[in-house]
C-alpha cells in the first residue's frame, strides 16, 4: 500500500529540501487511503504511481527552494490570469490552441509541465535539452490506443495544469486517472484548494522569470470546480468557461476515465461502475458552475458556446477578447482562422462512444442536467 509519509520523506531525502507546505502532505495522505481502499492498482500500477508521486514531490520541493533562495522570482507577479474551462470534455483543449495563437498570452509548454525547473529565463540554454528529454521520456509514458483522437496534444503544444495541481494533489483529474470517488468528494468538500493553487503559482513564478511580460492563459477542465480559492491566490483572475452538451460529455469523460484507469488496474474497469462515477463527477461540476454564476463574482466568466465556437473561431475568439476588454489585432484572427483550416474536426481520429456503453441513460441525465442546460440556452446534440 502506498505510503504518503515515506513518499514525502523519500523526496525531502533526494532534494535535501526540507517540506513547508502542511496540506500537501494531507492531501497525499488521504489520496493514498483512497487508492488502497478503492484503487485496484497492479502490482506495476502501484508502483509507477509511487514512482510518479516522489517524482513530483521532489518537483514542488525543488520549486520551493527555488524561491528561497532567489526572493525575486517569489516576488513575480502573476498579472490578471485568465483560466480557461469547462465541464471536462467540452472543448477546453481546443479553446486553449486557439488562445494559443496570440503571443500576448504565456501559457504552460508540454516539457515545462514535467521539466519546470531551472527557470528558463535564468538559463535558456537549457531549454532545448529539456524538451529533448521530455519528448524523449514521452515515448515510455502509458497510453492507450485512440488517444489521439480523445485529446488534443502536440509535443511543443501548450500543456494544461494537471501536472503543477498535482504537486499538491488538489487536481479533481486524479478520480479519472484512479479509481478514487470518495477522494474526488473529499477533494471538494475538505481539502485545501487555495494552498494548491498557491504551490502552483510558484510554478508559473519560475517560468516566468526574466521572460517579457505576458498573461498567463491556463488551461484545465476543473479550475472550475475551484474558482473561489483561485480568487483568493489570484484576485484579478479572469475565467474563460466552455459550454456543452452535457450528455456526450458524460459519455466522453466515462471513456476517456476507462482508459486511463485501466492503465493501472490490476482487473479491467466496469463500465457501468465508470459510468455512475462519471455521472456524479459532472453533477458536481455543474453545481459549482451554477453556485458561482448566482453569487457575486459570476460577472468575471466569460461564457463560451463550444457548437459556436467551432464553427466560427475567429467570432468566439473575438467575443472573448471584448470580454476581457481587449482588441483582436488583424494578425491574431488570421492565424486563429489558419489553425482552424489546418485541424478540421476529426483529423486525428474518430472518438466514438454512446451513453449505453457506461450503463447511462439519455432520460435520467436529461433530467438531471436540466437546470445547467436551461441557464446557459445549451442545445442538445445529435443523438
Amino acid at each position: 500500500m502506498l505510503d504518503a509519509a515515506a513518499i514525502i520523506a523519500e523526496a525531502v531525502a533526494a532534494t535535501g529540501v526540507a517540506d513547508g507546505d502542511p496540506a500537501v502532505a494531507r492531501h497525499l495522505a488521504r489520496l493514498c487511503a483512497a487508492l488502497g481502499e478503492t484503487g485496484d492498482l497492479s502490482e506495476a500500477g502501484e508502483a509507477l504511481t509511487r514512482r510518479q508521486f516522489v517524482a513530483e514531490q521532489g518537483l514542488r520541493l525543488e520549486a520551493r527552494q527555488w524561491l528561497a533562495e532567489r526572493p525575486e522570482i517569489a516576488a513575480e507577479v502573476i498579472e490578471a490570469p485568465v483560466f480557461l474551462m469547462g465541464l471536462p470534455r467540452s472543448g477546453t483543449t481546443y479553446l486553449q490552441y486557439l488562445f494559443d495563437r496570440d503571443p500576448r498570452f504565456r501559457q504552460i509548454r508540454t516539457w515545462q509541465s514535467t521539466l519546470p525547473h531551472p527557470p528558463p529565463g535564468l538559463f535558456p540554454e537549457t531549454i532545448a535539452p529539456r524538451r529533448a528529454a521530455w519528448i524523449e521520456a514521452r515515448k515510455a509514458h502509458p497510453s492507450f490506443a485512440g488517444f489521439a483522437a480523445l485529446h488534443l496534444y502536440d509535443e511543443d503544444g501548450p500543456e494544461e495544469c494537471h501536472a503543477f495541481l498535482q504537486h499538491s494533489y488538489g487536481a479533481a483529474g486524479l478520480n479519472n486517472l484512479f479509481r478514487v470517488p470518495a477522494y474526488f468528494d473529499w477533494l471538494l468538500d475538505e481539502a485545501d484548494l487555495v494552498a494548491s493553487y498557491r504551490i502552483h503559482k510558484r510554478m508559473l513564478q519560475l517560468l516566468q522569470h526574466r521572460l517579457e511580460p505576458r498573461r498567463w492563459a491556463l488551461k484545465y477542465p476543473n479550475h472550475l470546480l475551484a474558482m473561489e480559492a483561485i480568487l483568493a491566490v489570484h484576485p484579478e483572475a479572469r475565467f474563460v468557461m466552455t459550454h456543452r452538451d452535457p450528455l456526450p460529455v458524460t459519455a466522453s469523460i466515462a471513456k476517456m476515465s476507462w482508459n486511463l484507469r485501466g492503465l493501472r488496474s490490476a482487473t479491467p474497469p466496469d463500465p457501468a461502475e465508470v459510468g455512475r462515477d462519471m455521472r456524479h463527477f459532472i453533477r458536481r461540476h455543474i453545481d459549482r458552475i451554477l453556485a458561482f454564476d448566482a453569487g457575486p463574482h459570476g460577472a468575471r466568466v466569460i461564457h463560451v458556446d463550444y457548437a459556436a465556437l467551432v464553427r466560427d473561431p475567429v467570432g468566439g475568439m473575438r467575443r472573448i477578447h471584448d470580454g476581457l476588454g481587449i482588441a483582436t489585432p488583424a494578425a491574431v484572427a488570421q492565424a486563429v482562422a489558419a489553425w482552424r483550416a489546418a485541424n478540421p474536426q476529426h483529423a486525428r481520429g474518430r472518438n466514438d462512444y454512446t451513453l449505453a456503453q457506461w450503463g447511462l441513460d439519455r432520460d435520467d441525465l436529461s433530467a438531471l442536467f436540466a437546470d445547467y442546460r436551461h441557464r446557459f440556452a445549451i442545445p442538445e446534440e445529435a443523438r
